[in-house]
């Protein structure tokens, strides 16, 4: 299960890093066109998938070692 979530992890990471950088790059301040609202969408979406993800990651830890 560790695994699994600390690959979630890190794949969700990565995502969350071209997403972000794609926004930047593409949208303006006050630009509420279709592709930014996408994309902010996806944003927030990969941070709901990183933070259960980094919290299993880091619980499986914690008990493989305390076993």
């Amino acid at each position: 299960m560790q695994k699994i979530a600390t690959y979630v992890f890190i794949y969700a990471s990565i995502a969350f890093g071209v997403i972000g950088l794609s926004l930047a790059l593409i949208g303006g301040p006050n630009d509420n066109m279709e592709p930014n609202t996408t994309l902010l969408r996806l944003l927030m979406t990969t941070v709901f998938i990183i933070l259960p993800s980094f919290a299993l990651s880091i619980a499986g830890k914690y008990l493989n070692d305390k076993s």
